[in-house]
């Protein structure tokens, strides 16, 4: 019998915490696996660290996807608590810091109700930034990359290559920009009769 108490029958087995996927906005994961759980996944924020429980018997590339999909769904339930103005531009400083060496410094940042066919707005002659209400709810990752879209046209006003340049500094433009495309395809879906709620 094993001297670890982690390795008793059903116990948690621990997996020593590693770095987050970049842009993940953690700084530590710690995957702990379980012979008593069978199919579920679960995930919960203990301090700094993301604590992902898991199945024993799931493969090493399993573990890699689940992580992802529990850290995105921790990401959606923490932005679904609804950021105030001065909460937005708190993060939009914090972003201008870490991605612009602080160069981007915004007169305002607000949500607005009445920006339905973009997601955010600049206006870099007031040092104005608006983003759209339907960011609200959507996974944190998104929200700082409009914010830092937005932040990168106060230093950059077009889209050519300096402007894209900027954001490239944002590990999770891409996956940012696919999720709002998926959001602007689906809303292009045609509508289906019978649909539940109706």
């Amino acid at each position: 019998m094993s001297a670890n108490p982690l390795h008793r029958a059903g116990a948690p087995q621990r997996k020593p915490t590693s770095p987050p996927p970049a842009g993940s906005g953690t700084s530590a994961i710690e995957v702990r696996r379980s012979s008593r759980r069978r199919r579920t996944v679960s995930a919960y924020r203990e301090g700094d660290r993301t604590i992902v429980l898991i199945p024993a018997r799931m493969s090493e590339a399993e573990e890699r996807r689940w992580v992802t999909v529990m850290l995105d769904k921790l990401a959606a339930q923490e932005s679904k608590r609804k950021l105030g103005d001065a909460e937005l531009a708190e993060r939009a400083g914090r972003l201008s810091a870490q991605y612009f060496d602080g160069r981007a410094r915004p007169a305002s940042v607000r949500w607005v109700t009445n920006q339905n066919t973009r997601w955010g707005s600049c206006t870099p002659a007031e040092g104005s930034i608006r983003l759209s209400h339907r960011l609200q709810g959507m996974p944190e990752y998104v929200v700082d990359y409009v914010l830092l879209h937005e932040l990168a046209h106060l230093l950059v006003p077009g889209h050519g290559p300096d402007f894209w340049r900027l954001l490239d500094a944002y590990p999770r433009t891409e996956r940012a920009r696919g999720y709002l495309e998926g959001v602007v395809a689906a809303d292009r879906l045609p509508h289906v009769p019978g649909a539940r709620g109706e």
